[in-house]
């Protein structure tokens, strides 16, 4: 990778003053640069387009392509072309990358893909068509080739995807001498690394070596006696969070990949997962509101198939609660401020379960909520749900009688929130657990079952009590 891929954005401000024209404080782009370089670029004059951007890190120069206005990348990237290096289309968004990958001959690819470490070339090749992926395969090395098709061959989203076949692995009868020289005159070993993994001879880990222990040993002592024996591994099939979970439970700095013989065959390194704890956390936030991906630069046609099959759903689950309404047209004929009040009874209900629904995704996302708590989870939130419909019962009695001077309105009122309360808390673990159990991603489909549910009892609580408890 790049030298400057090592070098951080605040040092690059610190020793360059046209870096840091261009950043702010917050380490993004200045507005004011983006539309320079963009105005070079139209004006043709490419040459001032390339110092500017000359002096940022790839991740810069990849949000400054990113910025950039669909109908104005094409002429970017051409201006940039000797500056935009692999390492920036390593770190640019999926839908961008996938743009301008679109517009390169296979070769060209290739080339990019070879110069990159094993995990950011799949990256870059995984989301082509079909055809797309052989024929930039077809022209890579075939040793580079190899190491892709194999990584491709693993589920999306695992180990097997993440990880770096590039690694340092030494034998346990070395001593530190002999890892210290093999390090030195080993010219394909990965540029970043933190860590030496100990192999015996059938090439399974036995062990891992800190580099600084390394430098700090004397060069005759074995390996075997510095080496950490006790080591956390990584199944080539794991999910990608599941990863992420392992390496902030345990704060790895890298760790060893073992296929199901438990032969090393790579290793994961945080920079790689804390991209992915960032992607996850980004997805169920968007998941839950049924938003899809939610990224900004996904095309509108898969934005649009996505929120509306959600919206048509949600519509189903409307539908449904206006059922229970029908019901009581009665009530509602002969007492017209039920129409006014039971909706309030709902949206307290929907706001309560999304409470709760938002704590136990997280829970089940990191791993704090297993089938060992569920039970005490279970009743942690019916005593929430309890304090919260009580406090909310004397409030809205309290504010119904003020208004209507309505006793047994005001009863009814505070009895139907208590209720949906009760439901929206109990609702809000049950529904994610029991489609965490199905295998169903309890962030995709979680909102409309709980708004569903909460709505459904709000209104026949509240209407359902008002037909026996008001006489009018």
């Amino acid at each position: 990778m790049a030298d400057n891929d090592h070098i951080a954005p605040h040092d690059l401000a610190e020793s360059n003053p046209a870096h840091s024209s261009a950043i702010d404080d917050e380490d993004r782009l200045r507005p004011e640069f983006v539309e320079k370089v963009l105005d070079a670029v139209e004006a043709g004059d490419d040459e001032t387009a390339r110092k500017l951007v000359q002096p940022l890190h790839p991740a810069d120069i990849a949000d400054l392509i990113e910025l950039a206005a669909s109908d104005e990348r094409e002429g970017l990237v051409k201006a940039l072309a000797g500056i935009i290096s692999p390492d920036v289309l390593a770190e640019m968004n999926d839908y961008v990358r996938e743009g301008l990958l679109d517009e390169m001959e296979p070769q060209q690819v290739a080339d990019i893909a070879g110069q990159l470490d094993t995990d950011d070339a799949v990256a870059l090749i995984e989301d082509l068509d079909r055809d797309e992926q052989q024929a930039v395969l077809r022209a890579m090395e075939p040793d580079d080739r190899a190491a892709v098709e194999e990584a491709l061959s693993y589920p999306e989203e695992s180990a097997g995807r993440l990880m770096q076949r590039d690694l340092c692995a030494v034998p346990e009868h070395w001593n530190v001498g002999q890892v210290i020289d093999y390090l030195r005159s080993t010219k394909d070993l990965p540029t970043d690394f933190w860590e030496v993994f100990v192999v015996s001879p059938d090439h399974h880990p036995v062990g891992t070596c800190k580099l600084s222990t390394i430098l700090r040993t004397g060069r005759t002592v074995p390996v075997s006696e510095i080496m950490a024996r006790e080591q956390t591994l990584i199944p080539v099939d794991m999910d990608q969070e599941d990863v992420a979970l392992r390496f902030q439970k345990y704060a790895l700095v890298s760790a060893a990949v073992v296929d199901d013989a438990g032969r090393l065959v790579g290793m994961i390194t945080v920079d790689d997962v804390v991209h992915i704890i960032q992607q996850e956390a980004g997805e169920d936030i968007t998941l839950l509101s049924g938003a899809g991906e939610g990224d900004i630069n996904e095309p509108i046609r898969m934005t649009v198939r996505t929120r509306v099959l959600w919206l048509v759903i949600n519509l189903g689950a409307t539908i449904c609660s206006a059922s229970v309404v029908g019901l009581f047209q009665g009530e509602i004929r002969k007492y017209a401020i039920l129409a006014a009040l039971m909706p309030i009874v709902s949206a307290l209900g929907g706001n309560a379960g999304t409470q709760t629904l938002a704590v136990v995704v997280r829970a089940l996302a990191t791993n704090q909520l297993t089938s060992a708590n569920t039970a005490w989870m279970l009743f942690r939130e019916f005593r929430i749900a309890i304090a919260n419909g009580i406090a909310l019962a004397a409030v809205g009695a309290l504010g119904t009688f003020l208004v209507l001077r309505d006793v047994q309105l005001s009863l009814v009122f505070a009895m139907a929130l208590v209720i949906n309360s009760l439901v929206a808390g109990l609702v809000g673990v049950l529904v994610p657990v029991t489609l965490d159990k199905s295998r169903i991603d309890p962030a995709v489909s979680s909102a409309v079952f709980v708004t569903t549910m909460t709505d459904v009892m709000g209104f026949f609580s509240f209407l359902g009590l008002a037909a026996l408890l008001i006489n009018r």
